[in-house]
């Protein structure tokens, strides 16, 4: 009897032992097919917290759309192997309505609820707001926006992904002299950004021997009809408008000055972009004459720019924007930082490995070519400048 019990058992652990090993090869099997050939790691959390509604909805909904097609393309293509595992990413967002303590309450239920490593955010009072702890937190900043300051704070758990608007200060108001004259009114977003971008540009205008005639700011997201602080402007006799933001409310500010009879340009922030206010305005860049702003991606020849307009107008009824194919290419630049530095989650050794990142960012994803980062997470690239003459827009060499 005690040696028909010992061969029962020793059956079922046999048995056993059988069962366990399928499962293994079977999870091992899944593994690899996953991977193609990496061990299993699993996914990645991308947070996102930005404008989804509001008055600045548009512009959210453009900077995430390019996350969503990377994430989307990045997961097709078999996600990315780090240190011989296989890994997929995940995108969460948050609307944040434009409201930087908003941004940073969703930046914390990011962290704590999703472990979130790295958070987009495209605004520079959103980004600034998680700046206060993001280093304690560990988690890496993405930021989209041309604001140089919020890459001079010392933080090192930030991108800065667009480029500093201070490089086009210069050359935008050698530009609107020459063509209009020295007389500028400033009705720029009241945001914090917008605030800077008037900061930065009242003292480079006085230095060209220009005056500012008016200096007002307008709160996209608490107005909706602009006419009497345009009208307030206007009594000033300027020859240029300094306006921007959003592109819609920004394209709106430039009717109604039209609509009182204001003939001379306009000097527009980096955010708000040429073909998408037209697009606001007819459809043609009759209204914007004299305009002179960042070039429109569909103006734009890298190496992936004509691959990533077809690939966004699979679901879409219009042209890209800048806002969307930055992001697309930063999630590519942070995919293959994580490959240099061989993690997915040790925040510093992804932040040193950025610059090659960007470097070994493949050619066809290159909807924009990123020369550097530099050490203080800033993105370099190229200036790209255009105007509007004779109703059409003109690329500044």
């Amino acid at each position: 009897m005690h040696s028909l019990k010992k061969s029962v058992f020793g059956s079922f652990l046999l048995l056993l032992i059988l069962i366990l090993a399928a499962c293994g090869e079977e999870e091992g099997s899944t593994d690899a097919d996953a991977s193609g050939g990496g061990s299993g790691g699993g996914e990645v959390t991308i947070g996102y917290s930005g404008p989804l509604s509001g008055p600045a909805a548009s512009y959210g909904e453009e900077t995430l759309k390019g996350l969503e097609i990377a994430v989307e393309d990045i997961n097709e293509e078999g996600g990315i192997e780090v240190d011989g595992k296989n890994y997929t990413f995940k995108l969460e967002t948050i609307d944040d309505k434009y409201l930087p303590n908003e941004t940073a309450a969703n930046a914390k239920r990011l962290v704590q609820e999703e472990d979130a490593k790295f958070i987009y955010s495209p605004h520079s009072g959103g980004i600034y707001a998680m700046q206060v702890f993001n280093e304690m937190e560990d988690f890496v900043i993405m930021g989209y926006t041309s604001e140089p300051g919020v890459t001079e704070q010392g933080n090192t758990l930030n991108v800065r992904i667009p480029p500093r608007y201070d490089q086009y200060l210069e050359p935008f108001t050698e530009y609107e002299m020459e063509r209009f004259g020295k007389k500028i009114a400033f009705l720029p977003t009241a945001s914090q950004y917008g605030k800077d971008w008037a900061e930065m540009l009242k003292p480079v205008w006085e230095e060209k021997g220009g005056e500012v005639v008016f200096n007002e700011s307008i709160d996209f997201s608490k107005d909706t009809d602009f006419q009497t602080i345009v009208a307030n402007a206007l009594e000033e006799k300027p020859d240029v408008l300094f306006i921007g933001g959003p592109s819609e409310p920004t394209a709106l500010v430039a009717k109604q000055a039209r609509d009182l009879g204001f003939e001379g340009g306009f000097l527009i922030m980096d955010q708000a972009k040429l073909d998408e206010m037209a697009a606001v305005l007819g459809g043609n860049y009759d209204l914007l004459e004299g305009a002179i702003s960042t070039t429109p991606l569909v103006n734009t020849e890298f190496p992936g720019t004509a691959a990533y307009i077809e690939r966004y107008k699979e679901n879409n009824d219009r042209d890209p924007s800048a806002e969307s194919a930055f992001h697309y290419v930063s999630l590519y630049v942070l995919a293959e930082a994580m490959k240099e530095a061989g993690s997915v989650d040790d925040t510093k050794a992804i932040m040193a490995a950025m610059d090659k990142g960007a470097k070994n960012l493949p050619e066809e994803k290159q909807v924009y070519v990123i020369p550097e980062v530099a050490e203080d997470g800033g993105f370099g690239s190229m200036l790209r400048m255009a105007y509007i003459e004779d109703g059409e827009l003109q690329i500044m060499e």
